[in-house]
């Protein structure tokens, strides 16, 4: 893209892609510009832009909840002559929302090794105050809503039986999951009468979890589709702490569940069900999501083999989750 080309050259900068944007870190590190590519894939639509526009100033608006600081704003970027120009409006042909650099040491998963406990205590009390203030969204508290999305993984995840999963192993994740509908469900209606379901963060991940000299910024929450963000606070804090579990930290993923307990004052026998089902939950669309990429032409044989290896341990870790609440 033009565009791109031109930015990198004038910025002197880095072009890191991810399948929706093109992420520019300039030379100087003051800033970053990150722009959505023009795609639609149906649950994320940035195909105009109008929809751009829309989702920077969303992702901008949604981002300062948790990063205020970190988050300066939307550029638009004019085409004059043959220049492109940020910050001008003669002739806007694309935006992008501008970022303060992130150094990638301050990312919790590079601190994995040297982070303490009462660090990941701060990260959880963040998180905490976070979803006392977020907005109630009751409607998707239901079990036909959240059933919905574990339906849509059980068939998504079909064509990887014998290859990421095994059957057993699918069948068992798949019957526990249901039976839980089915013995929770005053838990879960009572989830919704507590204000309980919240406007979350929808990706709190290692990687979003940055150690700043302005304090804990939570960043890069899911701004293109709501349903994808809405939902239980557990399901949005845990799934850091599956992620911790992962890489080996199960003892860090411990002080942030008990911190977070404790701060939101939820009572044991609720959450510690809740806990391990929607752990097995986030495990299993990560197992789901890396398996994706098995179908990726673009991704070398030679790494294919560790994806599938690192699939077959989400989806394992799902199964181990359940069985905490259902031993056999």
């Amino acid at each position: 893209m033009d565009l791109i080309r031109y930015l990198l050259k004038e910025l002197n900068g880095e072009l890191v892609q991810t399948h929706v944007s093109w992420v520019i870190i300039p030379s100087h590190k003051r800033f970053v510009l990150k722009i959505k590519k023009p795609v639609n894939f149906g649950f994320l639509d940035y195909s105009t832009l109008e929809k751009r526009k829309y989702y920077c100033e969303k992702e901008v608006e949604l981002n300062r909840r948790l990063c205020p600081w970190v988050y300066e704003g939307v550029v638009p970027i004019s085409k004059v002559g043959d220049r492109y120009i940020l910050g001008d409006e003669t002739n806007v042909i694309e935006y992008a929302v501008k970022m303060r650099y992130i150094p990638p040491e301050r990312l919790l998963i590079h601190r994995l090794n040297e982070v303490s406990d009462g660090e990941i205590k701060e990260v959880a009390l963040r998180v905490a105050d976070f979803h006392q203030k977020a907005k109630e969204v009751p409607e998707y508290g239901k079990i036909d809503v959240i059933k919905y999305n574990t339906d849509e993984n059980f068939e998504q995840t079909k064509p990887f039986i014998g290859i990421t999963i095994d059957r057993d192993l699918y069948e068992e994740i798949k019957e526990k999951t249901n039976r839980f509908y089915r013995d929770y469900k005053e838990l879960f209606q009572k989830r919704i009468e507590e204000g309980k379901i919240r406007d979350g963060h929808g990706d709190i991940r290692l990687e979003h979890v940055a150690f700043l000299d302005g304090g804990i910024c939570i960043f890069d929450c899911i701004e293109f589709n709501d349903r994808f963000r809405y939902g239980d606070v557990i399901n949005d804090m845990c799934f850091l702490s599956m992620e911790l579990d992962f890489y080996g930290r199960p003892d860090l993923a411990k002080v942030y569940e008990e911190t977070y307990k404790t701060a939101m004052g939820e009572k044991d026998e609720e959450f510690y069900p809740l806990l391990n089902f929607y752990k097995a939950y986030r495990a299993y669309v990560r197992g789901k999501v890396t398996s994706f990429l098995l179908n990726d032409e673009g991704i070398p044989e030679g790494q294919k083999e560790q994806i599938r290896e690192k699939a077959k341990k989400l989806f394992t870790l799902a199964g181990e989750y359940l069985r905490k609440v259902y031993p056999s």
